[in-house]
C-alpha cells in the first residue's frame, strides 16, 4: 500500500466535514425524516425529487436534466420535468402499462431514457435500461428473463430484437419513425406523449416496489438481473450529498450511460432528490468533447472513471489549459483502480484531486469514498459512508484484523441493497453470510479505517508460506515503472511443493518504449524488488491494449482465457 496522503482540499466546506462525529451520531433515520411520507411505508421516488422541486418556487426553473448532443443542447427545468413525466406515464396507461408491469428501454443516451425512467417510476412500473451497443445475444438473455410488456427503441436498432422474443413483446415503442416493419407488434409513439394530458400524479407506492433493474455480469453464469427499489432513494440523496459534495448550485454531470448503474442512480435520481442540474452528453468521448462539455456547462461536480482521465492524460498535457476549468469544484471516479498517477495528474492539469469511490450494482449506492472532507491515500477506495459497516472477512465469514487481506464485506440493510436478483432466489441468499453482504471483492482496511480494493475473489495470489497478495497490489507496483502504462496479473497455479503462486503479466508499455527481451526482464525484476522476492512471474506478455469493460475495468477472465486459449468475447461490448 502506497505511504503517500493528500491532503483534504477543503475540509472545512464539504458537506460532509466531520466524518469521525456524523459516524457516530447517525441513522437513515435522520435522512428518512426529509421526506413527505416519512414514518409511513407509501413513497414514491418521482413525488420526492421532480414533483417535490415543480412545486418549489426557488426551483420550479432550474435546470434537472441538460442533454447535449452534436453540439446542441436542451434544457428541461423541473417543472417541464414533471410536466413531461406525466404526459409519458398517461401515454404508457394509455398503451396498456400498469403498476408491477416492466419495461425495458434500448437506447442510445437521449432525453426520451430520462422521460421514460420517470414516468414508469410515476406509475410503478419497473424499467430496465440496456446499452444500445448490446449484441443479439446479450438482448435476448435479457427479454427472456425479465418478460418485459415492451422494450422502447428506435428504428435503428430494431433489427437486434429475435424474431421468437418480439412476439412475446405486447409492443416495440420507437421513439421515432418511419417504422422499419419488421414485426407486426411495432408502435411509433413519435408526438403521442405531447398530445396527452399533462397530470399524473405519483402513485403511492410501497418502499419495496421494484423501481429499476439492471444487469451485472455473470462471470460464470449468466448476468444477474439486480432489482431495486424506490426506498433506495434515501441512499441515493445521503450519498449524493456525502459522496459528489452536491450543493444548492451543483451541476453534476455523471458520465455514464444509464444502463450502468452509476448512470442510472447518479446521472438521473439522486441529482432530482438534490434538486440540482444533471448534465448528459449524448456524444461519443473524444477529448475535446469532454473538456468542452465541462468549460460550456460550467460543471461543479464531474463523476467520471479511471478510463476517462487515462484518455485525457494520453490526449496531451496542454489541452486542459485551452479550456476554462475554473466552476470545477469535486472530481470523483468509480470502476476501476484509480492509480496514483491519474491523481496527480487530475491535481495538476485539472486542478482538482479526483476522489475514489467503490460501489457495485448490487449495493444500490456508493458505500466506500474518499470523502471530500478527508485526506486521500492514492490506492485507496476510501472509507465507508455514515450508515455503513464495512469489514474484511475471511473465509469463514469472521472479521479480520487491520492489515488482513480477505473479503469485502458490508453489514446488511442500508438504503439501497439489492432487494432480489430477478427470478434467481438462491443466487440472492449466498450473498449473504453471518448477517454480512458479502461482496466477491478482495480487500484491505488500513489502521486508519481506509480500505484498498484488491481485486475479486478469485483472483487470490500466494507469496510465501503466509502472504496473501490481490493482484490489484502487483498491478499497482509494475505500473510503478517508468515503461508501463497497465497492467494485468493472472495466476498460472502453485509451483510444486512450496504452494507459492508463480504468475503471467500482460503489460501494455507507455508511448516510448519499445518491447524487448532487456525491459521484460528489467520490469520482472523491478517487481520482486518492490513487492516480494517469493512472487514468481514466469512469463511477462507485451499487449498493446488490455480488455476492459466499458467503464475501464480490467477483465482478467479474458486473460484466463486468452491462456487456455479460449474465446475470451469482445471485451469492448462487456459491461461490469
Amino acid at each position: 500500500m502506497i505511504k503517500a496522503r493528500i491532503p483534504a482540499q477543503n475540509p472545512q466546506g464539504a458537506n460532509l466535514a466531520e466524518y469521525d462525529a456524523a459516524r457516530t451520531a447517525f441513522s437513515w433515520d435522520m435522512v428518512e425524516q426529509e421526506f413527505s411520507w416519512y414514518g409511513k411505508d407509501r413513497m414514491n421516488i418521482v413525488a420526492e425529487s421532480l414533483d417535490r422541486w415543480a412545486e418549489d418556487p426557488q426551483k420550479a426553473n432550474k435546470p434537472a436534466l441538460i442533454f447535449e448532443a452534436h453540439g446542441k443542447h436542451t434544457s428541461f427545468s423541473y417543472q417541464q420535468m414533471r410536466k413531461y413525466s406525466a404526459k409519458w406515464a398517461n401515454m404508457l396507461d394509455f398503451l396498456g402499462f400498469s403498476a408491477g408491469d416492466r419495461m425495458l428501454i434500448f437506447l442510445p443516451p437521449c432525453p426520451e431514457i430520462y422521460f421514460a425512467m420517470a414516468a414508469a417510476a410515476r406509475m410503478g412500473v419497473m424499467f430496465c435500461p440496456v446499452f444500445s451497443t448490446s449484441n443479439f445475444y446479450e438482448l435476448e438473455i435479457r427479454l427472456e428473463n425479465i418478460s418485459p410488456r415492451a422494450i422502447l427503441t428506435n428504428p435503428d436498432l430494431v433489427e437486434k430484437i429475435s424474431s421468437d422474443f418480439a412476439a412475446c413483446l405486447e409492443r416495440i415503442l420507437l421513439i421515432s419513425g418511419p417504422a422499419p416493419n419488421v414485426f407486426d407488434n411495432e408502435t411509433v409513439i413519435e408526438g403521442m406523449a405531447e398530445q396527452m394530458e399533462d397530470g399524473f400524479p405519483a402513485k403511492p407506492l410501497s418502499g419495496e416496489t421494484p423501481l429499476y433493474l439492471i444487469y451485472t455480469s455473470g462471470s460464470t453464469r449468466p448476468p444477474k438481473g439486480i432489482v431495486h427499489t424506490h426506498r433506495d432513494m434515501t441512499g441515493m440523496l445521503a450519498s449524493a450529498r456525502w459522496v459528489l459534495d452536491i450543493k444548492p448550485d451543483t451541476v453534476l454531470w455523471t458520465d455514464a450511460d444509464p444502463a450502468w448503474v452509476t448512470g442510472t442512480v447518479y446521472g438521473a435520481f439522486a441529482p432530482w432528490l438534490c434538486g440540482v442540474t444533471s448534465l448528459v452528453v449524448g456524444d461519443h468521448f473524444t477529448a475535446a468533447n469532454w473538456y468542452r462539455a465541462l468549460e460550456t456547462h460550467r460543471v461543479t461536480n464531474w463523476y467520471t472513471t479511471p478510463r476517462v482521465l487515462r484518455e485525457l492524460m494520453e490526449a496531451g498535457k496542454d489541452l486542459p489549459s485551452r479550456y476554462d476549468l475554473s466552476a470545477l469544484s469535486h472530481l470523483c471516479t468509480v470502476g476501476a483502480p484509480l492509480m496514483p498517477e491519474m491523481i496527480y495528474w487530475a491535481k495538476d492539469s485539472l486542478g482538482r484531486c479526483p476522489h475514489d469511490t467503490w460501489w457495485m450494482t448490487e449495493t444500490g449506492i456508493v458505500c466506500i469514498a474518499n470523502l471530500p472532507g478527508m485526506d486521500i491515500k492514492p490506492g485507496s477506495i476510501g472509507k465507508p459512508l455514515p450508515g455503513i459497516e464495512a469489514a474484511v472477512l475471511d473465509e469463514n465469514g469472521e472479521p479480520l484484523s487491520a492489515l488482513s487481506l480477505g473479503e469485502l464485506a458490508l453489514r446488511a440493510g442500508w438504503p439501497g441493497q439489492m432487494s432480489a436478483i430477478w427470478k434467481e432466489p438462491e443466487r440472492f441468499e449466498r450473498y449473504f453470510k453471518n448477517g454480512w453482504f458479502v461482496t466477491g471483492d478482495i480487500a484491505v482496511e488500513d489502521e486508519e479505517g481506509y480500505f484498498y480494493h484488491q481485486g475479486r475473489n478469485d483472483d487470490l495470489l500466494k507469496a510465501g508460506d503466509d502472504k496473501v497478495v490481490g493482484p490489484f497490489e502487483i498491478e499497482q507496483v509494475l505500473c510503478m515503472h517508468p515503461a508501463v502504462a497497465e497492467a494485468g496479473v493472472i495466476s498460472k497455479g502453485r509451483e510444486p511443493g512450496r504452494g507459492v503462486s508463480y504468475l503471467k503479466a500482460y503489460v501494455a508499455l507507455k508511448k516510448g518504449y519499445t518491447a524487448s527481451n532487456r525491459l521484460n526482464y528489467e520490469i520482472r525484476a523491478f517487481l520482486s524488488v518492490n513487492l516480494s522476492s517469493e512472487l514468481l512471474v514466469r512469463e511477462l506478455v507485451f499487449i498493446d491494449e488490455l480488455p476492459k469493460t466499458r467503464s475501464g475495468k480490467l477483465l482478467r477472465r479474458v486473460l484466463r482465457a486468452w491462456e487456455l486459449g479460449l474465446p475470451g468475447g469482445d471485451p469492448s461490448r462487456m459491461q461490469d
